[in-house]
C-alpha cells in the first residue's frame, strides 16, 4: 500500500467513526470500498465533496474506489437527516443526472487507469429493477428484525418528532434497500467498506449485518464527520441555496468567493479537507496565516486549489479577476474580458436602468447617463458637481462633463458600469 488511508484522513479531520478491525484490513492488500451518491440533481454540491475527496484518498492509498449512482434510493428518498419525504424521480431523469455526475466525479477520481485500482461507476438501480416485491422481502427482508430498524437513530428521529408526519413505509425500507446494496457489492466486487457521512452509520451498518447474515461475510464501515461552519449557518448553503458543482448553476465566481469568505477557523480546518496539499504545505500555511492573519492567506490557498479542482486554471484567473474589479484596481479591459454571467454576478444587486441602442450612436452625454435617464444621482446639478470633482468612472475610469458614453464602452455588447466614488455602482442595460 502506499500510505495508511486511516492514518491521513485522521489527520486532515476526515474521521468520525470506524468499524473495529477497520485500519487493519486495509493494510493487508489492496480492498475495494464504495461510497453512496445521491442523483436527484443533475449535479454534485459542495456537501457532496467530502466523501468524494474521502474516495480520491482511498484511491491514492492503492485501493479500488466505488461511486455508487442511487437510481434505485434516489427512487425512495433516504431519511437520515430529512425531516420529509422528498419528490421521486423517473429513470430518464436519473439517467441524465448519472452522466452528469460521472463527468464530474472525473475530475476527482481516475476511472480509465491501466492499474487495478481504476475507479468504477455503478448504478443500484441495475440490480435493484429487476427484484420483485415478493423476492426482497423473502430473501432480504427476513434476515434483519423490525426492532433492529427501529433502533437506528434516522428512524427514531422521525418516529418521535412532534412537529413531522412520521415516516412511509417506503422510507424506513431505505436502509434494507442500501444496505442490499453493500450485499450486492460484496458478492460482485469483494467490496467490503461503505464509507459516507456521519449521519449514514445507521445504513451502513444495516450493510455489514446483511453481509455477515446472509453472506457469510465480513463488511466494513468507515464514516466522515459533517461538514460544519463556526458561526452556526449550514455548511454549502447561501441565501441563494446550494454551492453547486456545475458551473451553470453555480458560476465559477461565485464558487470562488465561497471559500474566500471563509472564517479563519473554518478555513484551518476546510483546507486540511478539501485539498490534496500535504501536512508540511498545511501547516506552514496555517503558521503564516495566524501571523498575518489579514492577508487571508489560507483562505486564498483554500479558494485556488478547490477551483482549480472543480473547474479550471482558467476559470480559478477569471474568478480572481473578477474579485479585484471590486476590491483592488482594475481597468476598463478587465471588465471588459468578463463573461455576462460573471459579470452579473459580480454586480448582483446593483440598482440598472435600460437606455435604447441608438441613444449611443451620437454618443450620450454624461449628466444625462447620471441623472435624467437612469435617475443615479438626484439631478444634473449633483451629477455636475460629481463629475468636477473627478468622483465619476465609466467601465473603472475616470471622466468628465464632455465624455459621452458610445458602444466602444459597451461591456458584453450590452452594458455599461457607472460608478460614483469607490462604492457606488450603477448599470446601463442597452437594448
Amino acid at each position: 500500500m502506499n500510505k495508511n488511508f486511516v492514518e491521513e484522513l485522521k489527520w486532515r479531520g476526515m474521521l468520525h467513526d470506524a468499524m473495529p478491525g477497520t485500519e487493519e484490513h486495509l493494510q493487508k492488500e489492496m480492498q475495494s470500498a464504495y461510497v453512496g451518491i445521491d442523483p436527484t440533481a443533475n449535479s454534485l454540491h459542495i456537501g457532496h465533496l467530502v466523501s468524494v475527496m474521502m474516495l480520491r484518498h482511498f484511491q491514492l492509498a492503492g485501493h479500488k474506489p466505488y461511486a455508487l449512482i442511487g437510481g434505485a434510493t434516489g427512487m425512495i428518498g433516504d431519511p437520515s437527516g430529512k425531516s420529509k419525504e422528498r419528490n421521486l424521480l423517473d429513470e430518464t431523469t436519473l439517467r441524465l443526472n448519472q452522466e452528469a455526475i460521472r463527468e464530474q466525479l472525473s475530475r476527482f477520481l481516475d476511472f480509465d487507469s491501466e492499474d487495478n485500482n481504476a475507479a468504477v461507476l455503478v448504478n443500484n438501480y441495475d440490480w435493484m429493477k429487476e427484484f420483485s416485491f415478493l423476492e426482497f422481502i423473502r430473501d432480504v427482508g427476513k434476515h434483519i428484525t423490525v426492532n433492529y430498524m427501529m433502533a437506528k437513530d434516522s428512524v427514531k428521529k422521525r418516529l418521535t418528532s412532534e412537529d413531522q408526519e412520521g415516516m412511509s413505509f417506503t422510507e424506513f425500507t431505505y436502509q434494507l434497500v442500501q444496505g442490499y446494496d453493500f450485499l450486492h457489492l460484496f458478492r460482485e466486487y469483494n467490496c467490503t467498506l461503505q464509507m459516507g457521512g456521519s449521519d449514514q452509520w445507521g445504513n451502513i451498518t444495516t450493510g455489514t449485518e446483511l453481509i455477515r447474515r446472509i453472506g457469510g461475510g465480513k463488511g466494513f464501515a468507515l464514516t466522515c464527520p459533517l461538514i460544519t461552519k463556526a458561526d452556526g449557518t449550514k455548511f454549502g448553503k447561501t441565501e441563494g441555496g446550494n454551492i453547486w458543482l456545475d458551473a451553470h448553476k453555480t458560476s465559477p465566481y461565485r464558487f470562488y468567493q465561497y471559500w474566500l469568505n471563509t472564517s479563519d477557523e473554518d478555513a484551518e480546518k476546510y483546507i486540511k479537507i478539501f485539498t490534496f496539499l500535504s501536512k508540511k504545505e498545511i501547516d506552514g500555511l496555517i503558521q503564516e496565516h495566524r501571523e498575518v492573519p489579514h492577508l487571508r492567506v489560507l483562505q486564498k490557498k483554500l479558494a485556488q486549489e478547490i477551483t482549480i479542482m472543480v473547474h479550471s486554471e482558467h476559470d480559478l484567473e477569471n474568478a480572481e479577476m473578477a474579485s479585484s474589479i471590486l476590491f483592488g484596481k482594475s481597468t476598463s479591459k478587465d471588465l471588459k474580458n468578463l463573461d455576462e454571467d460573471t459579470f452579473l454576478d459580480v454586480f448582483e444587486g446593483v440598482p440598472q436602468a435600460s437606455v435604447l441602442k441608438r441613444e449611443l450612436q451620437d454618443g450620450l452625454d454624461m449628466i444625462a447617463a447620471l441623472s435624467a435617464k437612469t435617475g443615479f444621482l438626484a439631478s444634473n446639478g449633483e451629477a455636475r458637481r460629481e463629475l468636477k470633482q473627478n468622483s465619476i468612472s465609466v467601465n473603472k475610469e475616470k471622466v468628465t462633463e464632455d465624455y459621452k458614453i458610445s458602444s466602444v464602452d459597451l461591456i458584453n455588447n450590452k452594458y455599461v458600469l457607472l460608478q460614483r466614488g469607490k462604492k457606488n455602482y450603477f448599470i446601463l442595460v442597452i437594448n
